[in-house]
């Protein structure tokens, strides 16, 4: 492929077409697979369909059959939970198109939700079916199709409020034609929202009720978090086609270490507690950081990856607030970083970068 993402679909159509072949479990009406099988497809077999998701069988299982029924799916966590990331391989593998979405931001019209108009044909020819631009969530209702709404809580109230009636009652009025779409079988939504960026607007009651929330927590452990980036790296470096680097665990380690311990407070072993800063230092900015630094390593440096290449990464994603976040990593570079003996490269590195 030359495309620089390939959509779920298309990346791990290989994967998809042999869950498929094998899957004789009972599969809901719209469904490419059974239940059983899209959680096999995000949480991987451990031989031939890789893990697309890191994390508790039981929340992806609650996700999955949430979509089984007639509840919409909202994905609530912290930044770089990887809400986007299962959100499309959900819908990549109940209904093998991920491509249906509305990015909610604070200027999403209600058009993005319910339907607009090609206003060419509309003077020429006045209200028309042909005139009407449907929406994601429109074509998805009438194909019977997994609709996404990302950061949905960044999306102004009456446009939140548009999806009630879809949820509620499946179906799409357009009154200016005296007609309405009604949902085909298959068809759902999954959204995802940000519990501590809360953007622009809360959900209102009426719409929290149409939805079965499941929050995505962080990595549990180190080793988990580890893992998660590890594998997310390696595959950016492929996809990116950047030089192959030796990528020792070691660095990896180094950068989850210190993302979580500013992330919790504390330090690893829990002796000493620690001021925060003021961004999130998620597992997708970790998995940024490292990516930076292997380009690093691979066109400037000598091919292996070193705290030199790292550090301005990581000082980058620390310090968000010039003032407060620099007073924050310069406490921990002294009172923790410096005190560690087999980290004094990456100390120098970090001060320099600093």
């Amino acid at each position: 492929m030359t495309v620089l993402r390939p959509h779920a679909e298309d990346q791990y159509s290989e994967e998809l077409a042999l869950l498929a072949k094998d899957d004789d479990r009972p599969r809901p009406p719209g469904w490419r697979l059974s239940p059983w099988a899209v959680t096999t497809y995000v949480l991987g077999d451990g031989d031939r369909v890789t893990p697309k998701y890191i994390g508790p069988r039981r929340i992806v299982e609650v996700a999955v059959a949430t979509l089984a029924t007639d509840r919409a799916l909202l994905l609530l966590g912290v930044p770089g939970t990887a809400k986007t990331w299962l959100s499309e391989h959900l819908a990549a593998a109940v209904s093998g198109d991920s491509t249906l979405l509305v990015q909610g931001t604070a200027g999403t019209a209600e058009e993005a939700v319910r339907y607009g108009w090609n206003y060419a044909r509309l003077l020429a020819e006045g209200p028309s079916l042909d005139a009407l631009t449907p929406s994601p969530v429109m074509r998805a209702m009438a194909e019977g199709r997994i609709a996404r709404v990302e950061e949905l809580t960044r999306m102004p109230s009456d446009v939140q409020d548009a999806l009630i009636t879809v949820l509620s009652e499946k179906t799409l009025p357009i009154p200016e034609l005296n007609r309405e779409v009604q949902a085909e079988r298959g068809f759902n939504v999954i959204a995802t929202a940000n519990d501590r960026d809360r953007g622009v607007n809360e959900l209102s009651s009426a719409l929290r009720r149409r939805f079965n929330t499941v929050v995505l927590p962080v990595p549990a452990t180190a080793e988990e978090e580890v893992d998660i980036v590890a594998r997310r790296v390696a595959q950016l470096g492929r996809s990116l086609e950047l030089p192959e680097t030796a990528t020792g665990l070691e660095e990896i380690r180094r950068v989850v270490t210190v993302f979580r311990e500013l992330r919790m407070g504390v330090t690893e072993d829990g002796r000493t507690k620690l001021k925060s800063p003021s961004g999130t230092l998620s597992t997708a900015e970790a998995i940024s950081v490292l990516t930076s630094g292997i380009a690093l390593a691979a066109h400037f440096g000598d091919g292996v990856l070193r705290p030199a290449d790292v550090a301005a990464g990581i000082v980058g994603a620390v310090v968000q607030e010039p003032v407060s976040d620099r007073v924050v990593w310069r406490e921990y570079l002294e009172t923790v970083v410096r005190e560690r003996s087999d980290w004094r490269d990456f100390y120098r590195a970090c001060r320099e970068a600093t």
